[in-house]
């Protein structure tokens, strides 16, 4: 059965197999990653952010795609150290058995832009897992996770035309708010926050 975890390297011939799938379905050559972030981020001195820098030859490298491993989960914490503009994020891979399917990834508060456009959520399925509820699945463990933080509501953002993800996101209960240059925003509920002691109320 599918489920998320958080990044770990015994995905990695799966995961560099769903990037070239990736590759060989875009337009212009280049993966899309919604749900794991950039493999290319500039240093930023301000914040004390070395940067990023990995490609699909060097992650051929255990050692290289390990590194990748440790800065995804390193993206939680907030004390690590990241660009100007970016927040915490959790990255979640929806796996079965030894297969890697989809990235998640849940942001842990909203700037402007995602405010206006990208949302708490991005989540990208290989296109091989499609067309078998990986999207819906993976997008309710998510919501489960970010309830569990203690997020009150989520955004979650899509295209106009993707009515494949209009469906999901209506399926875990995106109410929507409106349409943004062509991006549906919706809300779903997560219920009250966390009490003081860490406990959330039951229904």
């Amino acid at each position: 059965m599918a489920h998320l975890v958080r990044p770990d390297a015994r995905y990695h011939a799966s995961y560099l197999a769903a990037h070239d799938e990736l590759v060989r379905e875009s337009a212009d050559g280049q993966a899309a990653r919604d749900g794991d972030g950039d493999w290319q981020q500039a240093p930023d001195p301000t914040t004390g952010f070395a940067g990023l820098s990995f490609t699909r030859e060097s992650l051929e490298d255990p050692a290289e795609f390990r590194r990748l491993v440790a800065a995804r989960r390193a993206e939680e914490l907030p004390e690590t150290p990241r660009p100007a503009g970016r927040v915490p994020c959790t990255f979640l891979w929806l796996v079965e058995g030894e297969e890697y399917l989809g990235s998640f990834a849940l942001r842990h508060e909203l700037t402007p832009w995602l405010l206006d456009q990208g949302g708490h959520i991005g989540y990208r399925v290989r296109p091989s897992a499609r067309e078998r509820g990986h999207g819906r699945t993976g997008l309710e463990q998510t919501l489960e996770l970010a309830a569990e933080m203690g997020m009150p509501r989520v955004l979650i953002t899509c295209r106009e035309d993707n009515l494949a993800s209009r469906r999901v996101i209506e399926h875990v209960g995106g109410v929507l708010e409106d349409v943004r240059g062509g991006m549906r925003r919706c809300w779903v509920e997560l219920g009250p926050s966390p009490s003081p002691d860490g406990v959330r109320p039951r229904p």
